[in-house]
């Protein structure tokens, strides 16, 4: 199991000027003890190469992983804009891009299977995986929505990004196949109900706040309850 912090926990502070995406990676390492980032493509001030490298250096430098690169526009995007947030993801050396799909009233079906028969194509030839993940009133919601998308997009490259405390109560986590390749965890979730049933994952759980709130101290507070349950089960 590692530890990573979504930036998209303090959208705010990032929104209002208050945190920089760098000062993020930097508190990640410094205050939160965290093994990794995931960074949400919103909170890049700008994506030249140039400022991209800076940014995988700085992790290098401060011992933290790239976990993913999140990006809840990237399933409704064209071409040109799924190419750009796979690039992102490449040049930063980021294994994972997680992203939602549409929500059902936003389009039908048949557009969102185009899009993510384009999106799986693209990761696919690029080498990175898609981390799918699941929300409510999207199309995929539940864990039956999300073995259905996985059936008809039928690529390796297609994988979840589960939130499990996010899924509504007729699905079964249990029933999905061994494709989960990041975990969510909102920092009020139930810790010992995820640790008995995810406590032998061995890929990154990204804590998030749904707010975009995040509190530092809360944050490093879970993440040393993280350690310290998930230890004691082993």
């Amino acid at each position: 199991m590692k530890l990573a912090c979504a930036s998209s926990a303090f959208s705010r502070a990032i929104e209002r000027g208050d945190l920089t995406q760098i000062e993020f990676v930097e508190m990640c390492a410094r205050r939160l003890a965290c093994d990794g980032v995931v960074l949400d493509v919103a909170h890049f001030p700008r994506t030249d190469s140039d400022y991209l490298a800076q940014i995988a250096k700085m992790a290098v430098d401060l011992g933290l992983d790239i976990a993913a690169v999140a990006d809840d526009g990237f399933f409704a995007s064209d071409d040109a804009g799924l190419r750009a947030t796979i690039d992102i993801a490449l040049a930063l050396g980021a294994p994972l891009i997680a992203a939602r799909l549409g929500r059902e009233s936003a389009a039908p079906w048949s557009v969102q299977r185009e899009r993510l028969g384009s999106a799986t194509t693209l990761a696919k030839a690029a080498n990175v995986t898609l981390a799918l993940r699941n929300a409510p009133g999207t199309y995929a919601a539940t864990t039956a929505d999300l073995k259905r998308v996985a059936k008809e997009a039928d690529s390796a490259w297609l994988r979840y990004g589960l939130e499990p405390a996010a899924l509504d109560a007729a699905s079964d986590p249990a029933s999905l196949p061994d494709k989960v390749v990041l975990l969510w965890s909102q920092v009020s979730d139930d810790l010992p109900t995820l640790l008995a049933r995810y406590g032998e994952f061995l890929g990154y759980i990204a804590l998030d706040d749904a707010g975009g709130l995040g509190d530092a101290d809360k944050i490093r507070t879970r993440m040393q309850a993280w350690r310290v349950e998930w230890f004691d089960r082993m």
